[in-house]
């Protein structure tokens, strides 16, 4: 049986893991201090781990910013992907909007990151927009995407289906 990933709050005491995941999975991954301040001075910022046997194999992080989550980073260490742990983690941050007060949810991806925009959009997220020559190592654009409201029934109903989903998957692995 595939065992679902248990999730909790991202500590300081994960930052070591959190630098492997990240080099993993960004070409220019985000700095260990850059996560230090984010866990311990962002008022804003809520971050969610997920471990499967005790290791840290995904993370991802929202910023609440007055109704709105901006969904900072997702990433899922390369040998755990495709087994569901994304789309948990991204239950749990959209969960956490919706306590936080958030009415949507909003993120950037890279116009390459195909697999990445197949969650997105099998979530609900739509693109509205184009950010042009948004990342610096190689001047790529960034797709903007937003949820519906996160309260409505189709964001809902689409939420429950994509939970159910994984468990089935989890229970016949």
């Amino acid at each position: 049986m595939m065992s679902l990933p248990l999730l909790a709050p991202l500590t300081v005491d994960d930052l070591a893991e959190v630098a492997l995941i990240e080099k993993a999975s960004f070409t220019t991954p985000w700095p260990t201090s850059a996560y230090a301040t984010e866990l311990t001075t962002n008022r804003l910022a809520r971050y969610i781990g997920a471990r499967i046997d005790g290791a840290l194999v995904g993370f991802g992080g929202i910023w609440l910013m007055v109704d709105e989550a901006h969904i900072t980073t997702m990433a899922v260490l390369p040998a755990n992907r495709r087994a569901g742990v994304a789309t948990v983690l991204l239950l749990e941050l959209l969960q956490e909007a919706r306590r936080g007060g958030a009415r949507v949810a909003t993120l950037d991806v890279r116009v390459s990151n195909v697999e990445a925009q197949r969650l997105y959009r099998s979530f609900g997220f739509a693109e509205v927009g184009r950010r042009i020559r948004y990342y610096d190592d190689n001047g790529e654009d960034a797709l903007v995407m937003t949820t519906a409201e996160l309260e409505s029934p189709a964001q809902l109903a689409t939420e429950v289906k994509l939970r159910g989903q994984v468990l089935e998957r989890s229970a016949r692995a």
